[in-house]
C-alpha cells in the first residue's frame, strides 16, 4: 500500500481536486492508497472538508493539530500515523505533479528505497520571493553540505527509511535534509512546478528568514565555527595594529587615533553581540529539546488510521 501525506494550513479549496486527482492516477497504477492529509490548525474549514471526504471514501483519512505547529510536524504526524509499504509526501496545492507519482512508484518497485523530486524549474514567482528563496538555499547548502537548490519535500519513501527518520529523537526537526542525511539507496524524479488550484503561498519572506535560521541551527554547527573563526581573525588584526601602534609610538609619529578607536569598538562591539545572539539561539534549541515536548498534539483523527498514534509523543 501507499501512503500519501499531504500536509494543509488553511487549504479547504484545495482538498477536493487533490482528492480527485491523486486518486485517479494512484488507481490508474494500480496501486493501494492511503490519503493522509494533515490539518495543521486550519482555521477554515479544512478539517470539515477532510471529515466529509472521509465519510464517502474510506481512503481518505485525516488529522486535526490542537494549533498550528508547522509544516515539519505536519510531515512527521504523516509519516507517525501512516502505514503504506511506501509513503509519498507532497503539497495538497498540486505544485508538486501528481504527474510525477507514477514514476516515483516505479522507482521504488525497482529498488530505490528513497525517490527525491527534484525541481526543473520553481513555476511562476515574483523576482523578490525568487531571490529569498535562491538566498534561503544557498545559505543552507553551505550550511549543511547538502545542494539544496533543486530539492523539495516531495520525495517517497520506503518503510525502511520511514522508520529511520521516526527513531530520530530530536524536536526541531528538517524533513527535506534528514532525508537525505538517513542514506539509503536514492534515486531522482525531475518535475516542473505547478501553478496552484487556488489560493495564496502559506510562506512570507519573515516565514521563510525563520525557517532559515531555525533549521540552519537544528541542522549544522557551521555558525558557532564561523563566530570561533571571526574570533581568531580579529586577534590577529588587534595583534598587526598593536605592533603597529607600539612602532609609531617609540618612533614619535603616534596620532590621536580617536576615530579608529571609536570604529575599532563599534566593529567589536558589534561582533560582539552578533556572536551572543549565534550562541544564544543555539542555546536555545539545547533548551527546547532538553523539555522534550512533543513535535505535535492530535486533537482529532477521521476514518480508521492505519498507523502509531502515540507518535504524536515522539
Amino acid at each position: 500500500m501507499i501512503s500519501v501525506i499531504l500536509p494543509a494550513y488553511n487549504e479547504e479549496e484545495n482538498i477536493e481536486p487533490a482528492v480527485k486527482e491523486i486518486s485517479a492516477v494512484l488507481d490508474g497504477c494500480g496501486e493501494d492508497f492511503e490519503l493522509l492529509f494533515i490539518s495543521d490548525g486550519s482555521t477554515d474549514s479544512t478539517y470539515e472538508k477532510i471529515r466529509t471526504l472521509s465519510e464517502s471514501d474510506d481512503r481518505v483519512k485525516g488529522v486535526e493539530f490542537s494549533r498550528n505547529f508547522g509544516k515539519e510536524a505536519a510531515i512527521f504526524a504523516g509519516l507517525s500515523v501512516s502505514g503504506g509499504d511506501a509513503v509519498i509526501v507532497m503539497d495538497c496545492d498540486l505544485q508538486h505533479p501528481v504527474s510525477a507519482l507514477p514514476e516515483m512508484i516505479e522507482k521504488w518497485r525497482a529498488g530505490a528505497e528513497v525517490v527525491e523530486g527534484i525541481k526543473n524549474s520553481r513555476g511562476k514567482e515574483s523576482i523578490f520571493h525568487r531571490m529569498s528563496a535562491g538566498i534561503f538555499y544557498g545559505i543552507m547548502s553551505k550550511l549543511i553540505k547538502i545542494d539544496m537548490s533543486s530539492s523539495s519535500d516531495f520525495k517517497l519513501l520506503d518503510r525502511k527509511a520511514v522508520n529511520a527518520l521516526l527513531r530520530l529523537p530530536e524536536s526541531n526537526t528538517f524533513f527535506r535534509a534528514l532525508s537525505f542525511w538517513i542514506g539509503f539507496r536514492t534515486d531522482k524524479v525531475y518535475y516542473d512546478v505547478e501553478e496552484r488550484r487556488s489560493g495564496k503561498s502559506k510562506w512570507s519572506t519573515r516565514g521563510l528568514m525563520k525557517y532559515a535560521i531555525n533549521n540552519a541551527t537544528s541542522f549544522s554547527t557551521l555558525p558557532l565555527k564561523i563566530v570561533t573563526a571571526m574570533g581568531w581573525i580579529f586577534i590577529v588584526f588587534a595583534i598587526v595594529l598593536g605592533i603597529q601602534t607600539l612602532v609609531r609610538f617609540f618612533m614619535g609619529n603616534s596620532a590621536d587615533g580617536f576615530t579608529t578607536v571609536i570604529l575599532l569598538l563599534l566593529i567589536i562591539g558589534g561582533f560582539m553581540m552578533l556572536s551572543l545572539g549565534i550562541a544564544g539561539h543555539y542555546i536555545a534549541r539545547i533548551y527546547e529539546e532538553v523539555k522534550g515536548r512533543p513535535r505535535f498534539i492530535i486533537r482529532d483523527t477521521t476514518g480508521k488510521i492505519s498507523g502509531d498514534l502515540k507518535g504524536q509523543w515522539k
